[in-house]
């Protein structure tokens, strides 16, 4: 019976008919659909292309998958590959991965990683610049009133126990010193007034030394307020100053807090969101480009190109400003943002300092080598 068999084939399929694939593979299927596509560009872009290349395609797709012969099947993968050789860098692949399908995911993904980040970078860099601008206010407002206690005390001298101690009687002299206590006075409130702003970033860490009288008007007047008339400079100046201990004592407190905090998120955990920002600006432009182009392909090297930079941001956050050049120098933030937009370069960067240090680390063999010479 075996015998026969062949035979028996031999009268059912004539010689000179080619043989059809009793159950075609799946993947001529999709060679067909990638060579389709691919000639749907060609046609829409004016790439010119051999009617013998675009016949075997149309035919292919006329007589159907399930009637394909070999030499259909071979026609049609000849001709994908003249096709992928022709317009390379586009591939089938890279224009199923533009087509609306395949790129509203990979928008979506950007737009949910950018939003996340804005959420986190914006309050926190918001209140960094707020607490710094505020705090430095703070230590030249301290500043000025350490010199006008010093000036006031010097020209007025202490108060009398009596508290009548009289004026100096020159009136030069005498507008000099109330025009130095009413500064002093006023630079007082604004330390007082700055530092209950600064305490509210930092959830209210310290406790106000003068909690009890804000919400009387009138106290307060008293307390911060020249006395009318000033009949006493001496007591006067001393009456502030010993406010301004208390104001100030509050002050440097609360600088001490926001200068722990802040210096913390500044310097560990911004540079490493603004890296992951870099990425992020750096893949969208990428994705616009290849999306142009129709070279847009998805990739998991996007879930590690943000480890990379987040590494890269955590890095920079150790050093200060970096200098650029004729003393022009680039904030810790802006590095980060720029090593994670640029990754490449960050690693090229250390890899030429891994080589510098290892110009300039001696050579094992030369340390030996004079070792034993004094021996």
């Amino acid at each position: 019976m075996a015998s026969t068999q062949p035979e028996l084939i031999r009268t059912l399929v004539p010689a000179d008919r080619p043989a059809r694939y009793e159950n075609p593979p799946k993947y001529l299927n999709e060679a067909l659909e990638d060579a389709e596509r691919l000639l749907k560009y060609a046609s829409e872009f004016g790439v010119s292309i051999e009617d013998e290349l675009r016949d075997h395609i149309l035919h292919a797709r006329a007589v159907g998958v399930v009637n394909w012969t070999e030499d259909v099947a071979a026609s049609v993968l000849a001709s994908l590959s003249k096709l992928a050789a022709r317009l390379k860098p586009i591939t089938a692949e890279s224009l199923k991965a533009c087509s609306d399908d395949g790129t509203r995911p990979t928008v979506r993904r950007y737009w949910i990683v950018a939003i996340c980040l804005a959420i986190v970078i914006v309050p926190f860099s918001l209140a960094s610049f707020i607490a710094a601008a505020i705090s430095n206010t703070i230590k030249a407002d301290i500043a000025v009133a350490n010199d006008l206690a010093v000036k006031l005390r010097a020209q007025v001298g202490p108060p009398d126990n009596a508290g009548t101690a009289p004026k100096s009687g020159n009136q030069t002299s005498d507008t000099l010193v109330i025009s130095e206590l009413q500064q002093y006075a006023t630079v007082i409130r604004a330390i007082d007034s700055r530092t209950r702003q600064l305490n509210a970033l930092v959830l209210f860490a310290e406790r106000d030394p003068f909690e009890r009288i804000r919400t009387d008007q009138k106290s307060v007047h008293q307390k911060f307020q020249l006395p009318a008339g000033l009949p006493d400079f001496a007591k006067a100046a001393d009456d502030r100053t010993n406010i301004y201990q208390d104001v100030r004592y509050f002050a440097q407190s609360v600088l001490d807090d926001v200068s722990f905090f802040y210096g913390a998120i500044t310097a560990c955990l911004l540079p490493v969101l603004y890296a992951l920002l870099g990425t992020c600006a750096y893949l969208l432009r990428t994705f616009e480009q290849q999306i142009a182009t129709r070279t847009f392909m998805p990739s998991f090297a996007d879930s590690a190109r943000f480890l990379i930079a987040a590494i890269g941001g955590a890095v920079v956050g150790l050093f200060n400003d970096f200098v650029i050049g004729q003393g022009a120098s680039i904030p810790p933030l802006a590095i980060a943002f720029l090593v994670g937009y640029a990754v490449d370069v960050f690693f090229a960067f250390l890899e030429t300092m891994l080589q510098t240090f290892s110009r300039t680390a001696p050579a094992p063999h030369a340390a030996s080598t004079s070792g034993g010479g004094q021996n």
